[in-house]
């Protein structure tokens, strides 16, 4: 309207009377006050608008930083991954060459004698299966466990010194995670079942060690292979165990194993 007119003196030329002069003025100068508030109002918003952008901005920028720095991790966790696969595959072929490389050893010395860890002999065996006695764990029921390797255990050490000791060493593999023919099977190897024992309830070839029972010892051998060997029979273990004669004691660990 201001850009449409003449400005004021039109304003006193169309105006029939000074009262609508006035009117006109004071309706003018209302809406301008109006559209100075609106376009006020409109300058706050865009200003607001303009740093919920830069916030935007710099959101999407922080969120695009984080997924790549997620992507980088996932990454590398994929990586360390398949490192640590191909290392377990690497140990285990080793392990699995090794074990074969021992049998192996042992066939060919069939029947001789070695020197144990306890400074007595026995004679080199093999198992019947080339894939060795396997491992058991204990899993989770315990009744059921000792009820079905106590039996087992028992029949294989009738007649020792050892005798009647299958429950006491069930109960302590799964106490320890242990498989159970392990440790009955070491007590042949180093002492015949416990008939040669170079300590007192020693029947292991374990270190100096002594104990007042069969009981405690068996208990002490369980949880030490548990420790110690991780509770199963290994290449590794076995040359901790007997490093003179290590693929002999092995092979016939494993044998006696196989028999339980």
């Amino acid at each position: 309207m201001q850009q449409g007119s003449g400005g004021l003196v039109d304003l006193l030329l169309s105006a029939d009377t000074f009262y609508d002069l006035l009117s006109t003025v004071q309706y003018l100068d209302i809406i301008q006050a109006s559209n100075t508030d609106a376009i006020n109002e409109l300058l706050a918003l865009e200003d607001e608008l303009e740093l919920a952008r830069v916030s935007l901005n710099s959101q999407m920028q922080e969120a695009e930083e984080r997924r790549e720095e997620a992507e980088d991790a996932l990454d590398e966790a994929k990586a360390a991954r398949d490192e640590l696969e191909a290392k377990i595959a690497a140990q285990q072929a080793a392990e699995e060459a090794a074990r074969k490389a021992a049998i192996e050893a042992a066939k060919k010395e069939d029947g001789k004698t070695f020197t144990t860890e306890s400074g007595g002999s026995a004679t080199v065996e093999t198992p019947s299966n080339d894939n060795g006695p396997g491992s058991v764990s204990p899993g989770s029921d315990k009744d059921a466990f000792v009820s079905e390797w106590a039996p087992r255990i028992d029949a294989y050490l009738a007649g020792s010194p050892l005798s009647g000791q299958g429950k006491t060493f069930a109960e302590a593999a799964f106490e320890y995670n242990v498989d159970p023919r392990f440790s009955p099977a070491i007590s042949m190897v180093e002492s015949t079942q416990g008939r040669y024992c170079f300590k007192p309830h020693n029947a292991w070839g374990w270190g100096s060690s002594s104990w007042s029972s069969w009981e405690e010892a068996i208990w002490a051998h369980v949880q030490g292979l548990s420790i110690g060997y991780g509770g199963r029979l290994t290449v590794a273990g076995a040359k901790k165990y007997c490093p003179p004669n290590w693929q002999y004691w092995y092979s016939t660990v494993a044998s006696e194993m196989s028999k339980i």
